[in-house]
């Protein structure tokens, strides 16, 4: 799906501005669509309630320190961030939010569009997931003092997982729905398939594939959200091990699996991973597009 987004609006289809980036959902029953459109707005406020890192009021701004009672939704974006850190050996760490910040991405995506960060003199502690607490029952939440989270790296495939399964099972119609660069489906699927364009930038090598009913898609970029800070150009994927944005071996990673959460998961570990990303993904259906936009595709990904 590319981030700047460049596909037809029809009938079964809406799309709109949020989180620096772009949603798009569309129903295989036209007559439905501004029903899912509300279902998945909805979705999107609650989990910008619970786990923006830019509002004060989230619930995430409010740990720290000291336990804390948490919201389901919260809960379900925890779970899936401390998960998707353990399945990867700490490549996706939800702890990366004060490398983040002292990097320049301090607010939201869309306020740091021509701006250039300062270098930062702040010293944040080391990112480590397992210094995060979460109870038996999900309840409550342990955050250390001083360790800031971000949840970028897997909220957003958690978000389309959650509203594609919402729409489908609350009108039970089919539904792809994209937040940027990630794709999840749910219910029945058009004949043939859901027919997705994959590319990250304008110029950028691109492929159509379809998705049967259920799969999903997530690419993550190096290329995407960028920003300046005084000498360099930054992305917005760290290396949990440097504090850095990860080194620019791949311009983008694209993985399909049968929940957009596994998907990112991968597609992030593998811009992390670098040069081993191939060994990564090497069963996985995925799509590489190195530096010089040179293309490699593992794991049964359609030529």
């Amino acid at each position: 799906m590319p981030l700047v987004e460049s596909l037809p609006v029809r009938a079964d289809t809406a799309q709109w501005s949020v989180w620096g980036t772009v949603a798009r959902i569309v129903v295989t029953d036209p007559a439905r669509l501004a029903e899912a459109t509300d279902l998945v707005k909805a979705e999107l406020a609650a989990v910008d309630r619970a786990c923006s890192r830019f509002r004060p009021d989230s619930e995430l701004s409010r740990a720290g320190g000291r336990p804390v009672r948490i919201s389901p939704v919260l809960r379900d974006l925890m779970a899936a961030a401390l998960r998707a850190a353990e399945e990867t050996g700490g490549a996706v760490d939800p702890t990366v939010g004060g490398a983040l910040c002292g990097l320049g991405y301090d607010r939201d995506f869309a306020s740091l569009t021509g701006r250039t960060a300062p270098p930062s003199v702040r010293i944040f502690p080391s990112p480590d997931w397992r210094s995060v607490r979460l109870d038996e029952d999900g309840l409550e939440l342990t955050v250390p003092d001083g360790v800031l989270l971000d949840l970028g790296a897997t909220a957003k495939a958690v978000t389309a997982d959650r509203a594609a399964a919402r729409v489908a099972a609350s009108l039970d119609v089919g539904v792809l729905v994209a937040l940027g660069g990630d794709i999840a489906t749910a219910g029945p699927a058009p004949d043939g398939g859901w027919q997705v364009l994959v590319r990250d930038r304008p110029g950028d090598p691109s492929c159509t594939v379809r998705l049967p009913a259920g799969a999903a898609l997530a690419t993550s970029s190096t290329a995407g959200r960028v920003w300046g800070r005084t000498g360099e150009l930054l992305h917005h994927i760290v290396d949990p091990r440097t504090g850095r944005p990860a080194e620019r071996v791949w311009r983008t990673v694209s993985v399909a699996a049968f929940t957009c959460l596994r998907a990112n998961t991968l597609s992030t570990a593998a811009i992390v991973a670098g040069r081993r990303a191939p060994e990564l993904l090497r069963d996985v259906p995925s799509r590489l597009v190195g530096r010089d936009l040179d293309v490699r595709r593992l794991g049964g990904w359609p030529s």
